[in-house]
């Protein structure tokens, strides 16, 4: 039995994540460790309870002795989704940000080291590079991350590399676009502006609107780090892009036009400070082991939409109290 350790795995990707292991591994024993703050949510593992291959340990990468807890069985895999993500929250609070995604990581890395783990996989993101007005960032570009949280990523997937330069530690980064999807905290755009316009509220979009994105259905990117796992190097960088660039603006019209919405819930707002203006991936590195994303962003969007309709019992309760005096902060509306 392999044991696999997916930190982070009650958040968006690390909970789809948990279960993608457990269907697509039989053999693999499943230990999710999460601290469960505010974007951590038990309710996206709530149907893994009783499963004899899975266990929750509640804690803090950033903690030793919670990650002892994790792995004192013995560990073989370690996939790191553990992370503050929000880069409006790493303006405001850029502390957090260095504290998990950085110290967190060495944390883990010391771990995994000293059990020599047979892999690990450091999630980290697309920002890293910063905005690139034209063509595609490749794995080999210079990182220029423009906000505490893409600093943060990049010092982490940095420092993982290190680790695998300096000990020889077996290393894979994926470098993925904006992930979008069922379960996801609405306090990021698709699922912030499907659920304000399910209740008639404003949308608030940055800017002119005209920043644009690459969109991943986040099943194509579980499937894409079981590919850069078993079939890539380590010590490497895998882009994981959707090849759906749209502009905020454009996701924005579909949502309400899917809906039945008027476009007078679309309220233009003052822009965030450093806000890039474009990411774009070359992905054909992980292409050349076999990867292509399957899930067109028309029916992705479509199926998010779908779900966070049936799903108002997940993400009513959490439209409320910090999380609506954040959001009245942080858009004046």
């Amino acid at each position: 039995m392999t044991r696999v350790l997916i930190t982070g795995g009650a958040g968006f990707i690390g909970s789809h994540y948990a279960h993608h292991a457990l269907q697509a591994h039989p053999g693999w024993q499943v230990t999710v460790l999460d601290k469960l703050t505010y974007a951590g949510n038990p309710a996206n593992l709530q149907d893994l309870e009783g499963n004899p291959r899975y266990r929750f340990v509640r804690g803090d990468i950033a903690s030793r002795q919670d990650v002892e807890r994790a792995i004192a069985g013995g560990v073989d895999i370690i996939f790191n989704f553990a992370a503050e993500t929000h880069v409006d929250r790493s303006i405001g609070d850029p502390e957090g940000f260095i504290r998990t995604d950085v110290y967190g990581t060495y944390t883990l890395l010391e771990a995994a080291r000293a059990r020599g783990v047979e892999a690990f996989v450091q999630i980290s993101t697309d920002e890293v590079y910063g905005s690139i007005a034209r063509g595609r960032s490749l794995e080999t570009d210079a990182l220029m991350p423009t906000n505490p949280y893409s600093a943060s990523k990049a010092a982490a997937d940095r420092l993982a590399y290190s680790y695998f330069a300096t000990y020889n530690l077996p290393v894979f980064i994926s470098r993925a676009s904006n992930n979008y999807g069922p379960n996801q905290y609405p306090e990021k755009v698709i699922p912030l502006f499907v659920t304000n316009a399910l209740e008639d509220k404003p949308l608030p979009l940055y800017g002119d609107g005209q920043n644009v994105r690459d969109w991943l259905y986040v099943t194509d990117h579980c499937e894409a780090i079981d590919v850069m796992l078993e079939r890539g190097t380590p010590g490497e960088v895998y882009n994981i892009g959707g090849g759906n660039e749209r502009r905020n603006l454009e996701i924005t019209e579909q949502i309400l036009d899917r809906l039945g919405k008027p476009r007078t819930l679309l309220r233009y707002v003052q822009d965030r400070p450093g806000h890039d203006r474009r990411y774009a991936l070359d992905c054909s590195r992980i292409g050349t082991l076999g990867w292509r994303p399957r899930v067109p962003f028309e029916k992705g969007l479509e199926e998010t939409i779908a779900w966070y309709a049936a799903n108002r019992a997940w993400w009513e309760p959490i439209k409320t109290g910090e999380y609506l005096e954040y959001y009245r902060k942080q858009y004046r509306i």
